[in-house]
């Protein structure tokens, strides 16, 4: 038997079927776009991982270009992403640099695996209780990180514990620099008040309405940065720059370098580089789904795309870069600016390179306080805290995954948090499932009123969770009963742990002198019990279609009084 495998069969070759003059130029047009938007962030991303600024650019130029052309969805731009930040910065902080390369490779195999096995649909068995618990976890070590540069702090390493980090930024607020935080939260501003091309009318009267809609063009982001460096190099502010700390941004592309492997260094890594995977496949297959809302193009093949998150996580690190998953904003952004195909992912890719080639060093003069500004409203901006205010409108077991997953992200790590949320997850729909199953006994129906039978349906799935209620059936038995007819038409399902609860129940009423017949029984239980051999066990006409014909096969016809057994 060979496992179904999924065939490697990337969404671009499809996508350029048709594919037209008009397309390119929207696909272009889109692609610059998006590049212009990455620039900021992924240097920002880097940054806020505790790399230098230009693993966070190359990850965008050669992980975007590989998600977009290998992946499975039409408009999903790749690249660093703003949910990677605490896990990096975790890894940098207690494996090193070389180790984070080395778990991002072994979390880019597992990924390619995941999606060669058809595994891509088990992502979204994920309950969103648990993704916006860690979103929303994620997003505030986000916003915390960043307060170091925002206030101008002078702390060499910031440490990557939430309690730690708190304490570390309290001792050093004697270092607070106002001009740091004037020009943060001046570029947050103007982040957020920035005009946005896809909020307005598309054909504007007024040469106002025409001149902000160019402007609005022009994504906020840049328009920060830009201000905020002209401020920084005109006025001469004391604040700390990319040259200060980091000394500026290589005008070219790393040279491809194998990172030092060893199967020891592998094995410590393993928390790690499943921590990376299971991040990269949620946010990618998360970003991919809302896309294929905000478009009429095919939807995303969920394999295809992990496979191709996998190619790019194994490639980018051998380069310098960092963890590469689908990002929402930028995915956002090319849909809105047009984006038709993969081709704009690509575009946006060779934009980034060119602007690295060309304009790398005007990077030394960009204030780190502009890009905490700019990365405080991604922070806000990726959290869902309205679902915080909705949650008394949900029952306690939602309630209680929801908090406690964002309060494990946030005091531990995503693993743990993702952990605990799924076992939560699963107690809670345990007990909701057995609460929903019940043994209700029928007056009259099928066996209309009989003194020696008495007839129950099974409601909901027979699981391990609620076998109590068939276990309590021998004292539900009233006397004078020679025969209990299971009418089991609304029993949806039936597990193993459910069948041996029949066993049991079958040879406490034989203890009785009690027969059992079953009818009307559904396709999956019905299968069950004829492979595991119970209704052979149970005898000759003990599984009938209904429960009448039950009754009439234990010698008991419908309207006729039964002798009590002897």
């Amino acid at each position: 038997m060979s496992l179904p495998l999924h065939p490697f069969r990337p969404r671009l070759l499809s996508s350029l079927q048709g594919y037209d003059r008009s397309r390119l130029a929207a696909d272009v047009g889109a692609g610059i776009t998006v590049g212009i938007v990455a620039l900021p962030l992924a240097m920002a991303f880097a940054i806020a991982s505790g790399v230098k600024p230009e693993a966070g650019l190359f990850t965008a130029i050669i992980a975007g270009f590989l998600i977009s052309a290998l992946g499975g969805s039409h408009v999903q731009i790749g690249g660093p992403a703003g949910a990677f930040i605490v896990i990096v910065y975790g890894i940098v902080e207690r494996y090193g640099l070389a180790n984070l390369l080395i778990s991002t490779c072994l979390a880019g195999v597992l990924l390619f695996l995941m999606g060669w096995l058809r595994l891509g649909a088990l992502v979204r068995y994920i309950p969103v209780s648990i993704v916006i618990g860690f979103t929303n976890g994620i997003a505030v070590l986000i916003a915390l990180s960043q307060v170091k540069d925002l206030l101008g702090l002078q702390i060499d390493k910031l440490p990557a514990d939430f309690f730690t980090q708190i304490g570390v930024l309290a001792r050093h607020l004697d270092s607070f620099n106002p001009v740091a935080l004037a020009l943060g939260l001046a570029c947050t501003a103007v982040v957020v008040l920035w005009p946005k091309a896809y909020a307005m009318d598309r054909a504007p009267a007024t040469a106002w309405a025409r001149a902000r809609r160019i402007a609005a063009h022009l994504p906020g982001t840049i328009i920060a940065l830009a201000g905020a460096t002209l401020a920084t190099v005109a006025l001469q502010l004391p604040v700390e720059t990319i040259g200060s700390r980091f000394g500026g941004i290589p005008q070219q592309l790393p040279a491809f370098a194998l990172p030092e492997f060893s199967w020891g260094t592998a094995k410590q890594l393993l928390i790690p580089t499943i921590t990376i995977a299971l991040l990269g496949a949620i946010e990618s297959l998360l970003c991919a789904r809302v896309a294929d809302n905000l478009t009429e193009l095919p939807r995303h093949d969920p394999n295809q795309e992990l496979m191709a998150q996998g190619v790019a996580n194994v490639v980018t690190p051998l380069f310098g870069g960092i963890p590469a998953t689908g990002t929402i904003a930028r995915t956002v952004t090319n849909v809105r600016a047009g984006g038709t195909s993969p081709m704009s992912g690509i575009v946006h890719a060779l934009t980034l390179l060119a602007i690295v080639l060309v304009a790398a060093p005007l990077a030394v003069h960009v204030p780190l306080a502009a890009l905490a500004g700019i990365l405080l409203f991604v922070a806000w901006n990726m959290g869902e805290w309205r679902e915080f205010a909705h949650a008394r409108r949900y029952h306690l077991p939602y309630r209680a995954i929801l908090f406690g997953t964002f309060a494990l992200t946030v005091v531990f790590d995503l693993t743990v948090a993702v952990e605990a949320g799924l076992v939560l997850a699963c107690l809670a729909f345990i007990w909701r499932m057995g609460t929903q199953f019940r043994v209700a006994e029928r007056a009259g129906g099928g066996a209309a009123p009989l003194t020696g039978v008495q007839v129950f349906d099974l409601h909901g799935a027979l699981f391990f969770g609620a076998v109590g209620q068939v276990e309590d059936l021998p004292g539900r038995i009233l006397p004078g009963t020679r025969c209990v007819v299971l009418g089991m038409d609304r029993l949806l399902l039936m597990d193993s742990s459910g069948l041996e609860a029949l066993r049991q129940l079958h040879r406490a009423l034989q203890r009785q002198g009690v027969g059992l017949r079953l009818a009307e029984v559904a396709e999956q239980p019905l299968s069950l019990l004829r492979r595991s051999g119970f209704e052979q066990a149970l005898g000759v006409d003990s599984v009938m279609p209904t429960v009448a014909q039950a009754v009439a096969a234990a010698g008991l016809a419908p309207g006729q009084a039964a002798n009590p057994p002897a």
